[in-house]
Formats: C-alpha cells, sequence, structure tokens
C-alpha cells in the first residue's frame, strides 16, 4: 500500500546524531530498504523533517520501518496511506459503478 510516512527528529537527538554518524546510516539504511518513490528533507517547527513516499508490503513491517527511527533518533513517526492521481481515477471510478448499482 502506498504510504506517506512523516519522520520528525528532534534537534538534539538529531545534533547527535549528526555528530555520530547514526543520522546519515539510519536515514540512508531505511532508504535502501524501502526505495522510496519520493523523499524530502526540511525543517518543519523548528525539527529535522522528512517526507516519504513508499510502498508499505505488510503492516508486520512497521516495527522494523519505525523502531530504529524511535530507538535512534528520538523521532516521532506518522504514516497514512496514500493515492496518487491514477489511484484516485480508479477509486472515483469504482465508487460511481457502486453507487450506480446499489440505486438499481
Amino acid at each position: 500500500m502506498r504510504t506517506l510516512m512523516k519522520i520528525t527528529v528532534p534537534v538534539e537527538s538529531g545534533n547527535q546524531g549528526i555528530k555520530d554518524g547514526n543520522l546519515e546510516s539510519t536515514i540512508q539504511g531505511l532508504m535502501k530498504r524501502l526505495t522510496p518513490e519520493a523523499a524530502y528533507f526540511y525543517p518543519e517547527n523548528g525539527h529535522r523533517t522528512m517526507l516519504m513516499v513508499f510502498d508499505l508490503k505488510s503492516p508486520a513491517d512497521l516495527p522494523t520501518i519505525t523502531e530504529p527511527l524511535f530507538m535512534d533518533l528520538n523521532a516521532a513517526v506518522e504514516m497514512v496511506p496514500v493515492m496518487n492521481v491514477e489511484d484516485l481515477k480508479k477509486g472515483l471510478s469504482a465508487m460511481i459503478e457502486h453507487r450506480g448499482a446499489a440505486r438499481h
């Protein structure tokens, strides 16, 4: 399932992660493992923040994705399923078909 993940790293743990190399290695490992279709890095509300869109193959993958972020970077992690425009078109088409069938 296409998933948007937002990772927010507090300043102090991010600073430490830069000094000890943990920030770079954790993010590189995550990028290599998930091969995201998009990833963006930016400051938000005074914190290092990353947005990543990737394919979540199974909910059982959540601990292996999130725990290194929690444990190594003290990061806050949010995830939500998302659609691209092709997914939206397909979903709207199916909804219209379903509503039409329900009316008959």
